[in-house]
């Protein structure tokens, strides 16, 4: 009943929601097409990730559904190559932005050629005011003077109140003020692709909302999303195609609609039925399947 069908192994993610590894197209050479194919990662003798492939296609969002331990943060360090600060290393597989294998790279470089992260738990600079956070945010980045005040105007255009308090001490912000600053310390690089780890974890309904919707005009600048996120309704709204990862592989894939729809998708990630986000998700009709929320 619903999305969810099964498929062959190494199914494309342009197609229908599929029980697969994730295989992928790999990308239009020259764009900003983000493709993980095959990665594995270890935690010493421990695997984390074992064969993922996803694909990201150019000015699009794409989420990644999970059980708390999935590996999802770790699938973002990985792409972002910070695996080493946790005492992790990947193991196999690549991964490519536009054709350009990334896998190899420095972190900073890895922001140079256009991906940027935002972490879990926010993490900025608590004693550095917001206007250092944010120039702390373009360290690394391709681009001079021209591209850096560009930046700058995109994020206070985005989050005006951190244009206000350029100068108060980051962490005197509220949670959701903080997770703006993460976000906007991100976008300081001006990235292809947008690494989204839990941005709406501790945050009141409305300032995750707040969040949603700026995710929205982010993509819609140009700025491809990989989002990780735990409220799964918010994530299948915002996304056009949906990975579930289960204990470090990737067991479903798929359009989100077609997810949203899926029986064994909703029976093991989504909670408390949720009419109104059921409704919100682009393709159902109020004779599918109605969606769930996941709380945590």
């Amino acid at each position: 009943m619903g999305g969810g069908t099964r498929g062959s192994p190494g199914g494309s993610p342009g197609g229908s929601a599929s029980r697969s590894p994730g295989g992928t197209s790999g990308g239009s050479p020259g764009g900003a097409d983000l493709v993980v194919r095959d990665l594995s990662v270890g935690y010493g003798p421990v695997r984390a990730l074992r064969q993922v492939s996803l694909e990201v296609p150019e000015a699009a969002v794409v989420t990644v559904l999970g059980g708390n331990g999935a590996g999802k943060s770790t699938l973002l360090r990985a792409i972002s190559r910070t695996l080493s600060f946790q005492g992790g290393a990947t193991t196999g597989g690549t991964v490519t932005l536009g054709g350009r294998r990334i896998d190899g790279l420095a972190p900073d470089r890895v922001v140079a050629a256009g991906v940027s992260q935002v972490p879990e738990g926010r993490r900025v600079f608590a004693r550095m005011t917001v206007a250092d956070n944010l120039r702390a945010g373009a360290l690394g980045a391709s681009g001079g003077r021209v591209e850096r005040a560009a930046a700058l105007r995109r994020v206070h255009e985005l989050f005006p109140v951190l244009a206000e308090r350029a100068q108060q001490r980051a962490g005197l912000l509220s949670g959701g003020e903080q997770q703006m600053l993460a976000v906007a310390r991100a976008l300081m690089a001006a990235p292809k692709v947008l690494l989204l780890d839990e941005p709406s974890l501790g945050l009141a309904p409305l300032m995750a909302a707040r969040i949603a919707d700026t995710v929205r005009e982010i993509n819609a600048q140009g700025t491809s999303v990989l989002l990780v996120e735990q409220n799964a309704a918010l994530a299948l709204r915002l996304a056009t195609r949906a990975y579930v990862l289960e204990v470090g592989e990737v067991t479903l894939s798929g359009p989100s609609a077609e997810l949203a729809a899926s029986d064994e998708v909703r029976r093991r990630y989504l909670g408390v039925v949720d009419e109104d986000a059921a409704a919100d998700v682009p393709g159902l009709t109020p004779s599918m399947p109605r969606l769930t929320r996941w709380e945590s």
